[in-house]
């Protein structure tokens, strides 16, 4: 098990403490949008960017408009193209690229035609195969929030710990998410010690839907463009500060949320559906006697 070094993770608040950032960028790797699911514009997400001292990337769920306009609107604030994918097979994927052009070409050739009818949600795409086909392009692919989330399993590290996807899937991830904005603590934890583990590299993001919670969770590195950010999260050079929402947060949220996906409740409900159809089989082929009735 190869530890990660002391000091590149910290949770507190990361706009409350002192930090020498001579030389250093630091940008919340895990934001939303209105282009998704969130009640976010992005000339505002860009504003509130600003106003923090901070950099972005826009990582709205298995769609790329709301980064590209946030790019283009930039200038005195860091944009880190980006996308968060749903896989079929349950883990979110979050995608950095260092150029915006091949965002949008995987994102043409990879994700758009794979949507389903509730576009935030699974497309018809393995995590496998969305790894594979980023595999082509200059990228850094983080599983997103490895040990969430609530009754649904889309983290990787969930995943494996359920025997719903083989553990070799976790070494082709360049790195995982260790904290999460999203995340309870003893998750976050978990996160930490796999990406330990496996040697892989680590990033931090709020998985902000509110503006309130953008730089909630933030990444630190030595750069001056995106790529030299990057290139430091490859390298191992980054740290990660940041603290997980609270309870009353995260109901908040989920309220302002909820209504983007009213207009697809049926197809959500059929993508869940299909989704944890295999996992219950799965159980009762390992548990044969669970099937069984006993007086």
């Amino acid at each position: 098990m190869e530890a990660i070094e002391p000091g590149r993770i910290l949770f507190r608040d990361p706009l409350s403490i002192d930090v020498d950032l001579e030389g250093i960028r630091r940008v919340d790797m895990h934001c939303h949008t209105n282009h998704s699911d969130a009640p976010v514009s992005v000339s505002d997400a860009l504003r509130e960017a600003r106003m923090k001292g901070i950099g972005i990337a826009i990582t709205d769920h298995n769609q790329v408009s709301g980064c590209i306009q946030a790019v283009k609107d930039s200038s005195r604030t860091m944009v880190i193209p980006g996308i968060e994918v749903s896989a079929l097979d349950g883990p979110h994927i979050l995608i950095y690229f260092y150029k915006t052009g091949d965002l949008q070409e995987f994102y043409r050739t990879s994700i758009e035609k794979k949507k389903q009818k509730s576009p935030y949600l699974a497309i018809r795409a393995s995590t496998s195969e969305i790894l594979d086909q980023a595999s082509g392009y200059p990228c850094i692919c983080s599983a997103a929030h490895p040990y969430g989330y609530l009754l649904f399993n889309k983290g990787i590290g969930r995943c494996v710990e359920k025997e719903y996807l083989p553990e070799r899937l976790i070494s082709r991830f360049d790195a995982l998410e260790v904290i999460s904005g999203g995340m309870q603590r003893y998750q976050n934890l978990k996160a930490v010690q796999l990406a330990g583990a496996y040697g892989l590299g680590i990033t931090g993001g709020s998985d902000a839907h509110l503006l309130r919670d953008y730089g909630r969770v933030l990444t630190y590195a030595p750069s001056d463009n995106v790529e030299e950010f990057l290139d430091s999260v490859t390298h191992h050079r980054n740290f990660v500060i940041g603290e997980e929402k609270n309870l009353l947060d995260k109901c908040l949220m989920s309220a302002l949320i909820t209504p983007q996906y009213l207009p697809y409740l049926i197809p959500s409900i059929v993508i869940h559906y299909e989704q944890n159809v295999p996992r219950v089989k799965r159980f009762f082929m390992r548990n044969p006697g669970s099937k069984e009735h006993k007086p």
